[in-house]
């Protein structure tokens, strides 16, 4: 059993060099969508397997088997095997939900503070403005979603800038894209290597709303131009907005600036192989879960004696 759950356990450490060959190969809303399934899947795994392994651990001491109705203990691994991979996994999904649960909180009380900001803030339609004089924008979710910009960003640029500024955030609004970014982060939390699966999607998420924006404004030239703009006048201070809200400078700016005016063209089948490693990365994680458990439920059976041991 601790054998099949080790494809689950493992996988996450290969998502960074996934990201690395999958990513530039896939069209910017395929990247979205698909990197983030992936992210949903590695960590569900990751988190299965954790618990599998807790479970079976457990029902290997005597005096919680009889606790669970086993006629007797689990015998899935010797006990110098069990007890310490037992004891790693616990503190393991311990360290997990402690520092996903911190994370959950501060981005509860920055979205809170963002829309308190708020309240007294001259509006117009779904455009919010902010008195101050640093440079800043982002798509705040909520019902109503809100594009703010601060006074500062207003300065720095130009009419048409401020367009493709205000079409790029509208984009985050109305693909919801805080929902890509948040099971990003929560991945991230969960699983360390997984944060180059968050800035991929970060990035991707990004990437959609720059084309998008162009597509918007008709000009793609202008569309990096104020990209290039609003990230050389912006700001780095993101203690009044969570993690989710998505801002137009956001991600490696140079190489969004370089996709808009460049408009490489991408292959077809480099992208359908791109799509199917990922897929296939994210069925054997799956499938490693899943086998898992179902051998752990075999063996708890046989120890209730609801089954024979062949």
């Amino acid at each position: 059993m601790i054998t099949l759950l080790l494809v689950p356990l493992l996988m996450p450490f290969a998502a960074p060099a996934l990201v690395r060959w999958t990513a530039p190969r896939l069209r910017p809303a395929a990247a979205m969508w698909a990197l983030t399934a992936t992210a949903c899947v590695l960590t569900g795994g990751w988190l299965v397997a954790l618990g599998g392994l807790i479970l079976a651990g457990m029902l290997t001491v005597s005096a919680l088997a009889r606790l669970g109705h086993l006629k007797y203990p689990l015998n899935v691994a010797p006990a110098i095997v069990a007890y310490p991979v037992t004891a790693l996994a616990v503190g393991a999904l311990s360290l997990c939900a402690c520092t996903v649960t911190r994370s959950a909180l501060r981005q509860l009380r920055q979205y809170r503070t963002a829309h308190a900001q708020l309240r007294h803030a001259p509006s117009a339609g779904d455009l919010s403005v902010l008195d101050h004089p640093e440079a800043d924008a982002y798509a705040l979710p909520g019902n109503p979603g809100r594009i703010v910009v601060t006074s500062g960003m207003l300065r720095t640029l130009a009419g048409p800038e401020r367009e493709a500024l205000f079409a790029h955030e509208r984009a985050h609004l109305t693909g919801r894209h805080h929902y890509f970014l948040t099971v990003a982060d929560l991945a991230a939390r969960c699983h360390p290597a997984m944060r180059a699966l968050r800035d991929a999607i970060g990035l991707a998420v990004e990437r959609v709303a720059d084309e998008a924006a162009a597509s918007v404004v008709g000009d793609r030239n202008l569309t990096a131009r104020a990209i290039g703009r609003a990230a050389l006048a912006g700001t780095a201070n993101r203690t009044s907005r969570p993690t989710f809200a998505a801002r137009a400078s956001g991600g490696p700016v140079p190489q969004r600036v370089k996709a808009l005016l460049q408009q490489a063209p991408t292959s077809h089948r480099m992208s359908v192989t791109a799509a199917s490693l990922l897929l296939a990365c994210s069925a054997a994680a799956g499938t490693g879960a899943t086998a898992g458990l179902v051998n752990l439920h075999h063996h708890v059976e046989i120890a209730q004696g609801e089954l024979q041991d062949n």
